[in-house]
């Protein structure tokens, strides 16, 4: 991978990983584009770290509640700390156990694009659900929202869009889902990290470029994050539908005619 390749992928995930557009479908398709060789693409878990940090260092008071209350027994943290771990089940189950169907959806155009239309429908259809009362889902809407999370794991499918949307569904309020959603994020992404990082060092790709890309993918995260946070509070959420669907129809276009 060049340097201009790590830049370019680092930036379209740390944008793309908090902004409901997915990030694994602009990464498959980035990488088809730019011919990026199949095995580079185990740096996605480099640049997925980077977007890790963002999330602590936006969340990082949550965080520090969370983690000290479980300490000290508080029943609301220790409640929330077992909604996550519910809500974490699905995708680590679908990881598990579908991890090779997975990694072959990636080298689909078609099917990448057919769930960015999907992801647009999903977040088109928030501007008709009314904000919720409640600061955590129930165990039931926990779980619902791990599967949205388990479905991300296809490309073209918004994580953060799905489970924010779901977490609409579950009756929680509009900032207390995205914060919901992104805490449930951090188990994910670190066991993505734990299965896959160790493969990286095999594939040849540059310790220096590894570092470019954690960089600049938590910085660009960081951005993304508050920037999304801004448009939930006011209510745009959906806006961001018109985008998904730009880009999954250009996508299907460019595959089916091969123009």
């Amino acid at each position: 991978m060049t340097l201009l390749s790590v830049i370019i992928l680092a930036v379209i995930q740390g944008l793309t990983e908090f902004l409901p557009v997915s990030s694994s479908g602009h990464l498959a398709l980035a990488g088809m584009i730019m011919k990026v060789p199949e095995g580079d693409l185990t740096f996605e878990i480099v640049v997925h770290l980077g977007t890790l940090m963002a999330v602590l260092a936006v969340y990082r008071r949550d965080l520090l509640e969370l983690i000290s209350g479980v300490f000290k027994r508080e029943r609301e943290s220790l409640v929330l700390a077992g909604l996550l771990i519910i809500g974490s089940i699905p995708a680590a189950l679908a990881g598990f156990f579908l991890a090779d169907s997975i990694e072959t959806a990636f080298n689909s155009p078609v099917l990448v694009s057919i769930m960015l239309l999907v992801t647009g429908c999903a977040l088109f259809s928030t501007r008709f659900m009314k904000s919720g009362n409640r600061d955590n889902p129930t165990v039931t809407g926990s779980f619902i929202v791990g599967i949205s999370q388990a479905m991300a794991l296809l490309p073209g499918i918004s994580r953060s869009g799905f489970t924010i949307s779901t977490g609409f569904l579950a009756g929680i309020k509009k900032e207390k889902a995205a914060r919901f959603s992104f805490m449930l994020s951090i188990p994910a992404i670190a066991g993505a990290a734990i299965l896959k990082l160790g493969d990286a060092g095999s594939i040849g790709i540059d310790l220096s470029l590894m570092i470019t890309g954690f960089a600049v993918s938590a910085l660009t995260g960081y951005l993304a994050l508050r920037t999304l946070l801004k448009f939930l509070r006011a209510g745009k959420f959906s806006v961001f539908a018109w985008y998904c669907w730009l880009l999954g129809l250009s996508g299907l276009t460019v595959s089916l005619t091969g123009s």
